[in-house]
């Protein structure tokens, strides 16, 4: 059988080489035709074009196809187009980006020495604009910049590409944290759209400028954009496209704000927005401005975008299973899409997906299951430069998390060193922090590190962040510390903040887990039925949730209350449940650290390990769990 097989898989090498050599001299013939003289090179785009957008596609054959224009010797500004073309489908459909980078790279000096001819401007800023995408990506951004500024100058007379580039090197800016630059180039933008006509593409610049505002200030400029969305007049695709941008900057700027039952409104709206932009169809309406051809972001990946906020959002507010069930769904876009482009902000939304459903995992006791997306994040990151430079300080701070919920604490400082060492986004800064705090608090003898850290996130006096989420788990860390100190009057104090906070927002998981721990300073304090008030909401809670830990720590409790309340029958009920959940975790632990991803818990520097050992058994205590 295999014989066969080897013999039909040469077969169709031979007949697939047979076919490309007849294709040759049947272009070649067409090369002579002297009526004709363009006919061989609109023969092999169209070859090259059936190959591309087959199913699957025939990305070998394509570049076939556009290599043998440059076997014709064809004009200057045919071969930079090709170059152009071929960088585009290597760039798109391959990993070889560094063939990619050549031909695109040969397109920009080919066009760039050419005189101006308008038909074949788009191939100057087209090539220009891929090739620093692709410099990006293999993080030379020094590379980039420059190009991007070149082309901006020259492009003045093209007003969809001088937007677009301007956004591209905006957004450059951005991703190195210098929104000061971002903003002025979006600010030249919004005033050359208006100068050219085009509201449309105004507003979307207008739109981004949000990004640099301090949180007071964005309040009033977001109404302020609502309205212009609202009012303006233009094609359905364009007037909606809009409307996703405008919503997915109020509903992130709400998340980010930590403000998850503000947001729901903005969400819903953002949700039936996307439901209405995808029975509409792109070639409805042309636009007449060439300006307003711009377009922020494909249909399609707008879907996904959405699907990715409304994860977020579900995480923040504790509804884990609602985010379980869009990260399905997103992922599996995804995964059609990246058959088909492979543009990197798809590779972006993948990480940010998985980051978010790894920490749900962890909440909802499935250790395992989260160590290997946090493994699949490293692979992903291991296939871009660019991608891990802006995700490394996420990767610690999961395995930080990872490592806490195994029991491994000295590797949840050393990862959380980490992560602090490689950001300066002050919200993942805050966040770490606080983690990192209640390892301290766990390990009990770190005193002076530990009041070192709450120094700089204390929730009463100059909270460093503006996150209303963030301020009140701070309120909950403080809580916990006066807990173990025996301090319970000022633990109460603390954690009711956290309650009145967490509540006031939704914040399901940081409320039933101030409830928990308020029933359990009630019930060392002997005042029983308190004590019940507060653990029977959490446990409903926690199993809403779901979350693991607290579901363990409330049964723990509830079976201690009911035999201290003289009902058996509920204390045995209680007690079948702690069993149950110490199982569970004691299973999930034990398929963790078995794992050969387990390892990365030591990886705390430099790129993340290509390759795992596999573990002989759990390496952390189970004590802490049970």
């Amino acid at each position: 059988m295999d014989v066969l097989k080897n013999k039909d898989i040469a077969c169709s090498r031979k007949h697939a080489r047979v076919t490309r050599c007849s294709m040759v001299v049947v272009i070649g013939k067409m090369a002579s035709n002297v009526e004709a003289p363009e006919s061989w090179y609109l023969a092999l785009l169209g070859f090259a074009e059936h190959f591309r957008t087959s199913s699957p596609p025939k990305i070998r054959l394509c570049v076939h196809c556009l290599q043998a224009v440059f076997q014709f010797k064809p004009p200057q500004r045919v071969e930079a187009r090709t170059h152009l073309q071929l960088g585009s489908v290597l760039y798109h459909h391959t990993k070889n980006s560094e063939l990619a980078r050549s031909h695109l790279e040969k397109a920009v000096r080919r066009e760039t020495a050419s005189p101006f001819i308008p038909q074949f401007e788009d191939v100057k800023f087209e090539a220009a604009s891929l090739l620093s995408e692709l410099y990006c990506q293999q993080n030379l951004v020094d590379s980039a910049k420059p190009l991007l500024r070149k082309a901006i100058q020259i492009s003045q007379q093209t007003p969809y590409w001088h937007c677009r580039l301007l956004f591209q090197l905006a957004q450059l800016h951005t991703l190195e944290k210098d929104l000061v630059s971002a903003c002025d180039l979006l600010g030249v933008g919004a005033e050359y759209a208006r100068v050219v006509g085009s509201e449309y593409t105004r507003y979307c610049n207008l739109d981004l400028l949000l990004m640099e505002r301090k949180l007071g200030e964005v309040h009033p400029l977001l109404t302020l954009c609502g309205t212009i969305v609202e009012n303006w007049q233009g094609n359905p695709i364009q007037k909606e496209s809009l409307r996703v941008f405008f919503l997915v900057l109020q509903v992130t700027h709400y998340l980010d704000a930590g403000q998850v039952k503000s947001v729901k409104p903005c969400l819903k709206q953002l949700q039936q927005c996307i439901q209405t932009i995808s029975t509409l169809h792109d070639d409805e309406i042309l636009p007449s401005n060439p300006a307003d051809l711009f377009h922020w972001l494909p249909k399609e990946h707008m879907c996904v975008l959405v699907y990715l906020v409304t994860v977020m959002h579900s995480m923040q507010a504790g509804y884990l299973e609602k985010a379980q069930k869009y990260t399905d769904k997103a992922l599996m876009q995804l995964e059609k899409l990246k058959m088909l482009d492979s543009s990197p902000i798809l590779s972006t939304f993948q990480v940010i997906l998985l980051e978010h459903i790894i920490m749900c995992r962890l909440v909802t006791g499935h250790k395992a299951t989260a160590l290997q997306e946090i493994s699949q994040v490293c692979q992903l990151c291991q296939q871009s430069p660019r991608l891990f430079t802006n995700h490394a300080a996420q990767l610690h701070t999961l395995l930080g998390l990872y490592c806490i919920s195994v029991n491994c604490m000295d590797n949840a400082e050393a990862q959380f060193t980490a992560a602090l060492r490689l950001t300066t986004h002050q919200e993942l800064w805050a966040f770490i922090v606080t983690n990192l705090a209640s390892v301290y608090i766990r390990e009990g003898n770190r005193h002076q590190e530990l009041y070192s850290l709450l120094e700089r996130i204390n929730p009463d006096h100059n909270f460093p962040v503006s996150s209303h989420c963030l301020r009140a788990a701070a309120f909950y860390i403080r809580g916990l510390l006066s807990f173990f100190q025996g301090r319970y009057n000022e633990a109460k104090r603390f954690l009711r903040e956290t309650l009145k906070m967490s509540n006031a927002e939704d914040l399901n998981r940081l409320t039933a887990c101030s409830l928990v721990l308020l029933g359990h300073i009630f019930y060392v304090l002997g005042n029983h039925r308190e004590s019940n008030n507060m653990v029977v909401p959490a446990m409903q809670l926690a199993s809403k949730i779901p979350d693991m830990s607290v579901q363990l720590w409330s049964s723990a409790l509830l079976k201690d209350l009911n035999k201290a309340l003289g009902n058996t029958i509920d204390a045995h009920e209680a007690a079948q449940m702690h069993q149950n959940f110490s199982q569970q975790l004691l299973q999930d632990h034990i398929a963790a650290c078995s794992l050969p991803e387990h390892n990365l818990i030591s990886w705390t520097d430099g790129p993340p390990p290509g390759q795992f050992q596999a573990q002989n058994g759990p390496t952390s205590s189970l004590a802490s769990l049970l």
